[in-house]
């Protein structure tokens, strides 16, 4: 039977938060942004294992954040896919295993996207990514911020996470990565750079990434939305 493999890279600064600390340990709702994702991870895959990718001199982290039992820690490295890497190369993973890489900034992931997006990935060979269908009017803009065309959103998705892959298709994905000393901003692009197309899982609008100040009032809105949501659905269901 295979196992499944939780990786979420928090080794990051969040200098564009203009915080004292990294983003992460920021507090939302009464908790820090890593405590809620990890929440939000451990109530769908309680049994799965997690890696922490923590920088080495990481001075906010308490292990009491993690509810997970099965968890380790890595060292996180200068780019995101440096530190999965780490990840991948510290666990001791069969090539089927699935993978899961979540931001630690999208603390808003549910329950049901983050199923639908596992289910994607164990049944299609080039894994999965959630992603949300691009609905605005695209802008191309020029050096000096200009607007100089509209381009065709046809077709164009926003890459959420979780994203979620067999271990082996992963692991080759961003090793072929270094060694042509690419930089990917997702695991789907290395995947894709291989040559193999992940299932896109359309995904619910209010995954939302912590990124800019004003974000973290956002995101405590979308949290009490969704707890009330669930909180009436709940109340529904005993009444039927």
């Amino acid at each position: 039977m295979s196992q499944t493999w939780l990786i979420v890279p928090a080794a990051g600064q969040g200098r564009r938060m203009g915080a004292s600390k990294p983003k992460q340990y920021l507090t939302l709702s009464g908790q820090p942004i890593l405590a809620h994702t990890l929440k939000r991870l451990h109530g769908a895959f309680p049994s799965a294992r997690l890696v922490l990718c923590l920088d080495d001199d990481d001075r906010w982290f308490a292990p009491d954040l993690v509810p997970f039992a099965d968890w380790q820690r890595v060292s996180g490295g200068s780019e995101r896919m440096d530190s999965v890497l780490n990840a991948l190369h510290a666990i001791e993973a069969q090539g089927d295993d699935i993978v899961m890489v979540h931001d630690v900034a999208r603390p808003c992931i549910t329950h049901g996207d983050l199923l639908a997006l596992y289910r994607a990935a164990a049944n299609h060979p080039g894994g999965a990514l959630l992603a949300m269908p691009v609905a605005d009017t695209m802008k191309r803009g020029n050096q000096q911020g200009l607007s100089v065309r509209t381009e065709s959103r046809d077709g164009l998705w926003h890459a959420l996470t979780p994203q979620g892959f067999r271990y082996a298709l992963l692991l080759r994905a961003l090793e072929t990565a270094r060694r042509h000393n690419t930089v990917v901003t997702d695991e789907a692009s290395a995947v894709e750079a291989l040559g193999a197309s992940p299932q896109l899982v359309s995904g619910r609008r209010d995954n939302l990434k912590v990124t800019h100040p004003d974000d973290l009032a956002l995101a405590a809105a979308i949290i009490a939305s969704q707890a009330l949501a669930s909180q009436t659905d709940e109340t529904s269901e005993r009444c039927l």
